[in-house]
């Protein structure tokens, strides 16, 4: 899987813009605030059908103008794929695969397969179970569109559900209502919690023998599903909860408030890791992902990586290039001096400064 071109109009700060890249490891460098992270998220963009910011599609549209357009040419299987997609500021994005419209952006996954690895990435493990459920549900849904469509299913009966709580006071007679949204929340939730708990056992086992390997056989990582119900226990949970939803007025129980736990040595990370710790286990995890993606669709995702080199000491840094070599990967950075002390090679480079980009010659 390579992405051969990216074209930009109107997206972000740039007005136009064209990059033809190498299938190996490109390099966007250049000053802070410039534009380089721009390309990623169209990169991102293109694959998922969201922002790895989560930001909406008018604050991705350039000032001044009304819309904003991507074109990525990417080849799988020795085929050539063109993904369009038209970002509209008062109007609902267009996509187009191979210049036909498709109906729903969950379509669009699996034609492209991304991992991107940015400095937030690293504080996966310390940061709240919000932004690990976001982790899991993104790389999920790459894989699995059956998991897409359950997790879509659910998050949309949760949300008819909240609205219901929040007006049963002033509609009681609605209350019969509640056991329709239960049924249905359950029945969705229970697909949805099943995946999860296979995905990261896959995951797990990859990424305990990553880990091992970086740390030299000193540390043994496991990641562990720690979901808020059981599928068995979903329905009965949700009705002794009961009560207490309408007292809150929001589900209290459910897949929407799971977690992931990372263990080493059989020590919790999350509370009692060092950074250290906690930043070779976010970087194993990111290097399983591309194992994962490799296992699943049997292909090569591309890597996405955002300045994620400047926070890495030396032997991490070591550790992430080591694993990268056979994989197509664009790298935003300030500058190329990391990369010449460890002779890394690079096989395309592009200098951005104020939406603009130029190709220099390689190192």
């Amino acid at each position: 899987m390579i992405i051969k071109s990216l074209e930009l109009q109107d997206f972000r700060n740039y007005h136009n813009l064209k990059i033809d890249f190498s299938k190996d490891t490109n390099i966007l460098y250049g000053d802070n605030a410039q534009g380089k992270t721009n390309v990623l998220e169209a990169l991102y963009l293109s694959s998922t059908s969201r922002s790895h910011k989560g930001s909406r599609d008018r604050e991705m549209i350039r000032f001044g103008a009304d819309e904003a357009h991507i074109r990525t040419i990417l080849c799988k299987n020795g085929r050539d794929y063109q993904i369009d997609m038209h970002l509209k500021k008062n109007n609902t994005r267009g996509i187009a695969i191979d210049r036909i419209p498709i109906r729903k952006a969950s379509e669009l996954f699996g034609i492209m397969n991304t991992v991107f690895f940015s400095p937030e990435d690293l504080n996966i493990i310390k940061m709240g179970p919000s932004e690990r459920r976001r982790f899991l549900d993104m790389e999920l849904s790459q894989l699995d569109r059956i998991y897409l469509a359950d997790l879509s299913d659910y998050h949309k009966v949760l949300k008819q559900r909240n609205k219901l709580l929040k007006e049963l006071d002033d509609h009681p007679e609605w209350m019969e209502t509640l056991q329709v949204w239960n049924s249905q929340l359950t029945a969705a939730g229970k697909r949805v919690i099943r995946q999860r708990r296979v995905f990261l056992r896959t995951l797990d086992e990859i990424t305990s023998e990553i880990h091992k390997e970086l740390t030299g056989g000193k540390e043994e990582l496991e990641i562990s599903y720690e979901p808020d119900v059981t599928e068995d226990y979903f329905e009965e949970k949700l009705f002794l909860q009961e009560d207490k939803d309408r007292l809150l007025k929001t589900t209290t129980v459910g897949p929407h408030r799971d977690d992931i736990k990372f263990q080493i040595n059989g020590i919790d990370i999350r509370k009692f890791g060092s950074q250290g710790q906690q930043r070779t286990a976010a970087l194993s995890l990111k290097l399983a992902e591309i194992e994962l993606v490799r296992k699943t669709v049997q292909d090569t995702p591309i890597l996405l990586l955002d300045d994620v080199l400047s926070e890495l000491d030396s032997n991490r840094q070591t550790d992430l290039l080591n694993h990268i070599h056979d994989v197509q990967t664009v790298i935003t950075c300030t500058g190329l001096e990391e990369f010449v002390k460890m002779r890394f090679p690079i096989d395309k480079v592009f200098y951005v400064r104020q939406g603009t980009v130029r190709t220099e010659e390689t190192l």
